[in-house]
C-alpha cells in the first residue's frame, strides 16, 4: 500500500513538473516572440544609429571638441561617440603657450596623429600639426577670397623678398613688388638690385598669397592685386601645350619662376626643371635669365610650366639600351634615406637599396658620391622612370 502510494506521489510530481515544463516552454515561446519584435525594432533603430553616426576619424584627420580635463602636462578632449582625445608629451610641449590660455570646456581643434588608443585608452593628438593644417587651410581660402593683408619682410635675396605670415616665411618674388617698390637699376646689376631689396628689409607690405606648396611649407606672395577678370582675361590667351620663352623672376628651393607677360607668372617646379636630378635650381637660373618653358597645366588661373618637357626625355631612348638582369656602369649622385642614386647616363638614375648594406655609414663607405660602380637592373620600368640597381662587388 505503502508502495502504491508512493507510486501515486511521484505520477502526481512528475505530471506537475511536465505541466510546468509545458508553461515554461509557452512561455519561452512568447517570450522569443516579443523579443524578435523588440529586436526588429532595435535592428531597426539601430540602422539608424549607424547611419546617424558619422565614420570613425583617421590618422591625419582634423577632430574638434571641448576640453574635459587639464592635467599638469595633459589636456584632455572629448571626442563622442568615439572617445577621449589627448594631448600630452612632445605634442603638450610644442603647444605649450596655447595650452595655458585654455579652459575646461574650450573647444579644441587637433590632429589625430595615431588612431589606435594608448595603453590608457586615449586617441593621441597634435595640436602643433592642427593648427599647421588650418594654417594651410587658411591660406588656401586667401587665395580664393583674394585676401589682402600686412606682412613684414625678414630678409632680401637676388630673387626677392622673404615675408612672414602666420609664422610661417614665404617668398615674394621681386616681380610682384608694385612699381613704386621695384627696385629701378638701369644696367641691370644685380648687385645693386639686391642692396635696394634690402632697404625694404623691416617694413610692412600689403600683399596677397597667389600660391600654396603645403607639401613643401611654401607660400608664394605677391604686392600686385590685378582683377580676377583680368587675369582671366590674359590666362585665356594660353592654353596646355604652348610653347614660350619667358624671364626667370625668382629662384627658390623647389622652382623657378618664369614672368611670361605683365601680371602673369608661371612655376617650374624643381621636378620639372630637368629630366636629371636637380639639387638647387638657384645653382641653374639667375634672376633676369631669358628661359624657354611649355604650359603643362592651366588650373585655378595658376600656370604650371616645363622646362624638361622641351627636351628629348632620356628614358625613352633608354628603353631601348637597357633590360631587367642587365649589367651597367654608373655614378654616384646622391644619397637618401632609402639609399643612393647612381646615374646611369643623363638623366637616367637608379636606386641602390640601403638593405644591401649593413646601415648607411656602410652604404657610404662602399658607395663613394662620384666615383663609378657596375650594378645589375633589379627593377626597369622606363615609362614609370623607374630603375632599382644592385651592387656588384668587383671579383
Amino acid at each position: 500500500m505503502i508502495t502504491e502510494t508512493k507510486t501515486l506521489e511521484d505520477k502526481t510530481i512528475n505530471k506537475i513538473n511536465d505541466d510546468d515544463l509545458k508553461k515554461d516552454k509557452d512561455i519561452s515561446n512568447l517570450s522569443k516572440i516579443k523579443l524578435k519584435k523588440q529586436n526588429g525594432k532595435k535592428d531597426s533603430g539601430m540602422a539608424k544609429l549607424l547611419n546617424d553616426t558619422p565614420p570613425p576619424p583617421d590618422m591625419g584627420d582634423l577632430v574638434e571638441g571641448p576640453v574635459i580635463d587639464i592635467e599638469k602636462s595633459s589636456v584632455f578632449i572629448d571626442l563622442h561617440p568615439f572617445g577621449t582625445g589627448i594631448i600630452y608629451g612632445k605634442e603638450f610641449l610644442q603647444a605649450s603657450d596655447v595650452l595655458r590660455k585654455v579652459n575646461i570646456g574650450d573647444n579644441i581643434a587637433a590632429k589625430i596623429i595615431d588612431k589606435n588608443t594608448n595603453k590608457d585608452g586615449y586617441i593621441e593628438l597634435s595640436l602643433k600639426e592642427a593648427r599647421q593644417a588650418l594654417i594651410w587651410s587658411e591660406a588656401e581660402h586667401a587665395i580664393a577670397n583674394k585676401t589682402i593683408f600686412e606682412a613684414p619682410i625678414k630678409e632680401a635675396n637676388k630673387g626677392g623678398l622673404i615675408l612672414e605670415w602666420q609664422n610661417i616665411q614665404g617668398f615674394l618674388p621681386a616681380s610682384q613688388l608694385k612699381s613704386e617698390h621695384y627696385p629701378k637699376i638701369e644696367d641691370g646689376d644685380k648687385e645693386k638690385i639686391l642692396n635696394e631689396l634690402k632697404k625694404l628689409v623691416g617694413r610692412k607690405l600689403s600683399v596677397s598669397i597667389i600660391a600654396v606648396d603645403s607639401k613643401d611649407g611654401k607660400l608664394i606672395f605677391s604686392e600686385k592685386n590685378p582683377e580676377k577678370k583680368d587675369v582671366e582675361k590674359i590666362i585665356n590667351k594660353y592654353e596646355v601645350g604652348d610653347e614660350l620663352e619667358g624671364e626667370v623672376t625668382g629662384t627658390v628651393d623647389f622652382g623657378v619662376f618664369v614672368k611670361l607677360e605683365e601680371n602673369l607668372e608661371g612655376l617650374v617646379h624643381i621636378s620639372e626643371i630637368e629630366w636629371g636630378l636637380v639639387d638647387d635650381p638657384r645653382a641653374l637660373f639667375s634672376v633676369g635669365d631669358k628661359v624657354k618653358v611649355k604650359i603643362i597645366e592651366i588650373k585655378n588661373d595658376k600656370i604650371s610650366l616645363s622646362i624638361k618637357a622641351l627636351k628629348e626625355n632620356p628614358w625613352k631612348e633608354a628603353s631601348k639600351k637597357y633590360k631587367k638582369d642587365d649589367i651597367v656602369t654608373g655614378v654616384i649622385i646622391k644619397y637618401n634615406k632609402h639609399g643612393a642614386l647612381a646615374s646611369i647616363e643623363e638623366g637616367v638614375a637608379g636606386l641602390i637599396h640601403i638593405s644591401e648594406f649593413k646601415d648607411e655609414n656602410d652604404l657610404r663607405k662602399i658607395l663613394e658620391l662620384g666615383k663609378t660602380y657596375k650594378f645589375k637592373i633589379i627593377i626597369f620600368e622606363p615609362k614609370e622612370q623607374k630603375m632599382t640597381l644592385s651592387y656588384q662587388k668587383e671579383d
